[in-house]
């Protein structure tokens, strides 16, 4: 052990490790409509039944000529037009031109398409003043954006807004998707009131199931609130069993720090195989994982920030392999210089609330403030994580930090 080690807490490193490595994703498929698939993972490779685009078309608009007829000339009486979704027809005289639309098809022995920029037309005849034309000038190829048969999008890849136009580019209509992992969650605890009821001596409001609910939908599946639940043995197992009935996983928050209700752990411990950790990170001590009889459970801390810090950086990661996203990938660390000083002592990871900027086309951060498990105004103000090594102790201004920024989930 390092002089810098933590005696019995557990590096985050080897907690992912015990999250993931018994994780299976979820096998069951459906096939949905294309705009009802926003957010969906994919259960197979997408590929393309057509070209795209379908046929040759213009890139400008402008006029479309055979480089060959400017030998006689620049001076192309006008034969027609080419719109888009209305091509030209019919034979083609010899030294003329087409007048044609961005995306319009590209008439049959064209070479060459002229921005009208380039051209002056007088009595319906187009004067091409632009030299050096090049062989296919303006026209972009059938298949120039993606060739029948190609592999557009992979199994394990979540779709996002960017993704579901390209696919109906393609004419697709439905497309194959793994069932959203389905989330149970609660609070426990006699001290929370639900919200917009007055709060009497020594309760507080329940915040964190404001911040888990969105958290699970924005990981890509199906939340199922389970509310309140008081410190009550009887009532507490009947919505453990209620909830492993209901969903893949269970996520608690509150109940999992030592020294809290040990009827808790009793009731987890006769409805499964649970581990009660204490990782070697700050805030987020206190954390749960195991399986119950018939789903997964997490138990997060109670402190606000500490429940939505360890949903992030621990359960997304679970839920992602759960769901089948394979294309997920970890928050990347970025350095940064420090604006501010951050207190830190050695022994834990530290994920301190920051705010980031660049300056001079350098990162640099500056704190949130009041770092305190209990102050979830860090947490709205941040934009980032500045993660501090285990054996680090304070940081003063200047110094370089890693810093993650928050991903699309916490937007």
């Amino acid at each position: 052990m390092g002089c810098c080690d933590a005696p019995g807490l557990m590096p985050i490193e080897e907690a992912l490790d015990k999250l993931l490595s018994p994780i299976k994703p979820i096998q069951t498929t459906l096939s949905l409509p294309l705009a009802e698939a926003l957010g969906y993972v994919l259960a197979e490779d997408i590929l393309s039944p057509i070209f795209v685009p379908p046929f040759d078309n213009s890139a400008m608009d402008g006029y479309a000529l055979r480089l060959a007829d400017l030998e006689n000339g620049k001076m192309l009486p006008l034969a027609g037009k080419s719109f888009a979704g209305q091509p030209f027809e019919g034979e083609w005289p010899a030294n003329t031109c087409i007048r044609i639309m961005t995306g319009a098809k590209i008439p049959e022995g064209c070479d060459a398409v002229i921005m009208q920029e380039n051209t002056v037309e007088t009595d319906a005849v187009i004067e091409i003043q632009q030299d050096d034309i090049k062989l296919n000038n303006n026209i972009r190829p059938t298949g120039d954006d993606i060739k029948q048969g190609d592999i557009v999008l992979s199994r394990g890849e979540r779709l996002t807004p960017r993704d579901i136009p390209m696919i109906a580019s393609l004419g697709v209509s439905h497309v194959t998707v793994l069932h959203k992992p389905k989330v149970a969650f609660f609070s426990t605890g006699d001290e929370l009131k639900p919200l917009g009821q007055p709060l009497e001596d020594g309760q507080i409001y329940d915040s964190n199931r404001y911040g888990i609910k969105p958290l699970i939908e924005a990981f890509g599946c199906e939340a199922i609130d389970l509310g309140i639940i008081p410190d009550c043995p009887a009532t507490l197992k009947e919505t453990f069993e209620k909830a492993q009935q209901i969903a893949d996983v269970v996520v608690t928050s509150g109940g999992v720090s030592v020294g809290e209700a040990d009827y808790t752990k009793d009731i987890l411990e006769e409805l499964g195989q649970i581990g009660f950790w204490k990782l070697a990170i700050k805030p987020g001590k206190p954390f749960a994982f195991g399986e119950l009889d018939n789903a997964w459970f997490c138990g997060l801390p109670g402190n606000p920030v500490s429940a939505m810090m360890t949903m992030y950086v621990l359960v997304q990661p679970m839920l992602a392999k759960l769901a089948g996203h394979t294309a997920w990938t970890a928050p990347e660390s970025i350095p940064a210089i420090t604006k501010s000083a951050f207190k830190k002592g050695p022994g834990r990871t530290d994920y301190q609330r920051g705010i980031y900027s660049i300056e001079n086309g350098q990162f640099v951060v500056e704190t949130t403030g009041n770092q305190s498990s209990g102050a979830f105004r860090s947490m709205s103000l941040a934009n980032c994580f500045v993660v501090l090594e285990r054996e680090r102790g304070r940081v003063e201004v200047g110094e370089t930090v890693q810093i993650q920024l928050f991903n699309s989930t916490l937007y």
